[in-house]
């Protein structure tokens, strides 16, 4: 993959890019370790992305917008939209050791970003609140619909369940096992009973 990569290729490299930043974060990343994942070099990473280490983390976290919106049509498709959110978190549980340490890129993003990089913390906290957003929104056509009993508002329902997204994304580096993270993920589900 030496020389300019071509429009294809970038998805590609945007996605090894991504696994080295979401194992060591933006701050711990350099040129190099990009380089070495990516199997590009500087200059063809510079070419590709004009604005350098930075765009390519954005272009990265940009691909965790992609994935959203996938989820985003399923939960338009699914029958059972709150079934699919519980299933969502209930397989962070049978995730392997390697990803339970990565945690979630965004959550990690704004972290670290927080007292470091504004336009990049800002980039993560858009990603978080779209998804709350979206929550929010299923919760309250399925309490219309009378397919959940909890009285709680749907804006209260969304917020907990990003706050629970960043908890978890914590406590599974702490109990990086099966049993422990499934017994904490349904005792924080059955808010949306």
């Amino acid at each position: 993959m030496k020389g300019r990569p071509n429009i294809h290729q970038d998805k590609e490299l945007i996605l090894k890019a991504q696994k080295i930043f979401w194992e060591r974060g933006f701050t711990a990343t350099s040129l190099t370790d990009l380089s070495v994942a990516t199997g590009a070099g500087a200059g063809s990473l510079y070419n590709a992305f004009k604005g350098g280490k930075k765009e390519l983390f954005k272009k990265s976290l940009e691909q965790r917008k992609e994935d959203f919106e996938n989820f985003k049509h399923a939960l338009e498709k699914s029958g059972d939209p709150i079934g699919l959110i519980k299933n969502f978190f209930l397989n962070i549980a049978n995730a392997d050791y390697n990803d339970h340490m990565k945690g979630c890129i965004v959550a990690n993003t704004l972290v670290e970003m927080t007292f470091v990089d504004e336009n990049l913390k800002e980039e993560a906290v858009e990603i978080l609140k779209e998804t709350e957003k979206l929550y929010t929104s299923v919760i309250q056509e399925q309490q219309n619909k009378g397919n959940l009993k909890s009285t709680l508002p749907a804006e209260v329902l969304g917020k907990y369940l990003i706050t629970f997204w960043c908890g978890i994304n914590s406590l599974r580096r702490i109990y990086p096992d099966q049993k422990t993270l499934k017994t904490q993920i349904e005792l924080q589900l059955q808010v949306l009973h």
